[in-house]
């Protein structure tokens, strides 16, 4: 598409943003009921699908079919104005869809992407307590008999679970294979009897992530997706939705939501009447920030730019990703100071950047640890990027 071709493409996302973005979301989002926050979900999601803007990534038969530069540039402008995140519907657009269009039947993805489009909840359950970082060390076992296969076992960190329609699960059928070699790809009704989901308090308050316990759980053969033990290569078209778009969002929102909320909070005065932009030692922390910022938004350019990208690219952004929110939000944290800790909420469609510095810093850990620790990151990049001697 030339340049004036996107010119024209922006102008159309921004007047869309400032008609359609309802302008006091935040404040309506902030210290409301689970149904009222998976009512707003349903109704955005549905707004965006209007506008051709909530499945862009997708292929056009299945009502996607944007080009890669008017999606960055849709990112790019539901960051700068503030638009409510898909938090729940993250998982199905993402997730759920790149593993049905990857590796589902025909019937599958007939059953299951318009359903998406309707509003149908995913979570994905892959992460056990003894099988967090080290997934292939999963122990949830499904075992086949006649048309079905019997499921048993827990999973936990289910991001929405409490939520959800349908999960996304990976369960060893063959206990006695090499422990990637074992594992079959699922996907399980979250209605069907033997599902126990039990939330998770955690240390923001909320309670986001949930076990999933499963007994003698029945999922039909033909929910199963790909071959029997071949799950694992499976899951990685799960887990490849991760990079690529889906992190240039993020960056952008970093970027347009985050780093300008620092900024304002380090020119607004404090009770000294000084402003913390006045320290010298605030400014070149600010300066480091935005440069990292910059580096990390022209990686997830190039990535989702390339055809070819290269083995460790996706861990190259995850990390810098990961590790910039943590950095950025604890500055906050300290800037903000005592008061931060007293009003402990914020809007339950924002991100990880919502303002809301002490729940954005405990929040920020759920990227370092989970999908791949830093340190996970930083091996695939010495091993598959440098072509260092793998770990013993």
């Amino acid at each position: 598409m030339t340049s004036a071709g996107l010119d024209g493409f922006r102008a159309h996302v921004r007047d869309w943003c400032r008609t359609h973005i309802p302008p006091d979301w935040r404040s309506a989002q902030t210290g409301v009921s689970d149904e009222e926050f998976v009512a707003f979900q349903k109704e955005w999601f549905q707004e965006l699908r209007g506008a051709g803007f909530a499945v862009p990534h997708w292929p056009a038969e299945w009502g996607g079919g944007m080009p890669v530069p008017e999606q960055a540039v849709l990112y790019q402008e539901l960051a700068a104005h503030d638009a409510p995140r898909l938090v729940l519907a993250f998982v199905a657009i993402h997730h759920a869809a790149s593993t049905l269009l990857a590796a589902g039947t025909e019937t599958q993805r007939r059953r299951h992407l318009p359903a998406i489009l309707d509003g149908e909840i995913w979570v994905q359950g892959f992460s056990e307590p003894d099988a967090g970082s080290d997934l292939a060390a999963l122990r949830t076992s499904a075992r086949r008999e006649g048309d079905t296969y019997v499921v048993n076992g827990q999973k936990c960190w289910a991001s929405g679970a409490a939520h959800a329609d349908w999960c996304l699960l990976l369960a060893r059928t063959d206990p006695n294979a090499p422990k990637r070699r074992g594992i079959s790809y699922f996907l399980m009704d979250m209605r069907t009897p033997g599902i126990d989901v039990r939330p998770t308090r955690q240390a923001t308050g909320d309670s986001h992530f949930c076990e999933i316990f499963l007994d003698d759980v029945a999922i039909p053969a033909a929910n199963l997706i790909g071959a029997e033990n071949a799950g694992w290569r499976v899951a990685q078209e799960t887990l490849g939705a991760e990079r690529g778009m889906t992190m240039l969002e993020l960056a952008e929102r970093l970027g347009n939501g985050g780093f300008d909320r620092l900024v304002d909070l380090c020119a607004s005065p404090g009770r000294d009447g000084r402003r913390p932009l006045d320290d010298s030692m605030v400014r070149d922390r600010l300066a480091v920030l935005e440069i990292e910022l910059t580096g990390l938004r022209a990686l997830c350019a190039d990535l989702v730019a390339s055809d070819q990208p290269g083995p460790a690219d996706a861990s190259i952004v995850k990390l810098c990703y990961s590790e910039l929110l943590q950095s950025l939000t604890d500055f906050g944290t300290e800037i903000a100071g005592p008061s931060a800790h007293t009003d402990l909420r914020k809007p339950l469609s924002s991100g990880w950047e919502s303002g809301a510095w002490v729940l954005d810093f405990i929040g920020s850990w759920e990227w370092t640890i989970p999908g791949g620790t830093s340190e996970i990151q930083r091996t695939i990049i010495g091993e598959r990027g440098l072509g260092l001697p793998r770990e013993p």
